[in-house]
């Protein structure tokens, strides 16, 4: 197993996003979605993205799938998937890639799944690059990885459709799917929002399992810290389009260097020690993009903000191995 590791680690990560921008044309002018965004996702780890509605998660998993609606704008930056870097590939290349070697589970399976197809049908058409597979071939593999999820009589299952099956079957489809062409990253986003939390569990198990069993790389976006804390081996923490810190998941959690993060941590009502009439939240809101503050995004909600904060950018400061922040108050000047 330690072999097996080091040959993952010595390929270098599956994906490589480097000072990535991303900006929307809109009709009241142009929106700053994504600035300066680095992210790495190591072989065969999981990494999750946080942070609240309006940060950017979604807009980030979308760049990397090539799946950005017509008003997007790439400002800069790489996103580098195995060596390639995908924003110099054809549209065709993409597709190539797209469902094959990088496919994505969305927040609600009914926007993956055709309702008017059989499960069966749809399975078997991902694979239509897998031209040596006989039909029956192509079936017995739909079916063996419906069983691989946990679907009960998988080959009964292929012949219904998606509105029959309940809503954690249904998410359970859909990763099956995305996995059948076994992947190198798997982008899940928001994958058990809409689940209760015995589904949630479930999925969570299973993701777990899957990356055991396909040594696929996972990026798991979420808003929920305790499914993240279970799940991810790094975190990277986004806000107002920004990355604000990242690191190890037992780094983040035991020892968070940004206010936000801090922040983040202290409204997780499983951290609570006492029962409360009201849950906490971090008073204010997201900037709009479309006006970034001058100095650190979140100084207008931050309760240690002070002088440089609001007129000059944080420094990137590395808190411990592979754990960084960008905040003023980490300086060694500051903290000195």
């Amino acid at each position: 197993m330690a072999l097996a590791a080091e040959a993952l680690a010595s390929q270098g990560p599956v994906l490589q996003i480097r000072d990535l921008s991303i900006g929307f044309r809109t009709p009241r002018g142009p929106v700053s979605a994504l600035r300066h965004v680095n992210l790495d996702v190591p072989r065969g780890s999981i990494v999750g993205v946080v942070g609240e509605s309006g940060s950017g998660k979604s807009t980030l998993a979308l760049a990397v799938m090539g799946l950005m609606a017509g008003n997007a704008e790439f400002l800069g930056g790489n996103i580098l998937f195995s060596g390639i870097d995908l924003r110099t590939l054809s549209p065709a290349s993409l597709r190539d890639l797209r469902g094959r070697r990088m496919t994505m589970v969305f927040q609600d399976p009914m926007t993956s799944l055709n309702p008017v197809r059989a499960i069966g049908r749809q399975m078997t058409d991902i694979q239509y690059r897998e031209r040596q597979l006989s039909p029956a071939e192509k079936r017995r593999r739909a079916a063996e990885m419906l069983r691989r999820v946990g679907l009960p009589d998988p080959e009964q299952q292929l012949d219904r459709y998606c509105h029959q099956f309940s809503g954690g079957m249904r998410q359970r489809i859909a990763i099956a799917m995305s996995l059948l062409e076994q992947p190198e990253l798997l982008i899940a986003d928001e994958p058990t929002t809409a689940l209760d939390v015995t589904l949630e569990a479930q999925i969570i198990q299973l993701l777990r399992d899957l990356r055991q069993e396909f040594n696929t790389s996972i990026l798991f976006i979420s808003h929920n810290l305790g499914v993240v804390a279970e799940l991810c081996d790094y975190i990277v923490v986004l806000y107002a389009g920004e990355v604000v810190e990242s690191g190890p998941v037992r780094e983040i959690f035991y020892r968070p260097g940004h206010p936000y993060t801090q922040a983040l941590l202290a409204c997780d009502p499983a951290r609570l020690d006492t029962v409360q009439r009201e849950l906490p939240t971090i008073a204010g809101d997201v900037p709009n993009l479309m006006r970034i503050p001058a100095g650190c995004v979140f100084t207008p909600r931050c309760p240690h903000a002070f002088e440089p904060c609001a007129g000059t950018s944080p420094p990137d400061v590395a808190l411990s191995d592979g754990h960084r922040a960008r905040c003023h108050l980490l300086t060694e000047t500051h903290r000195g």
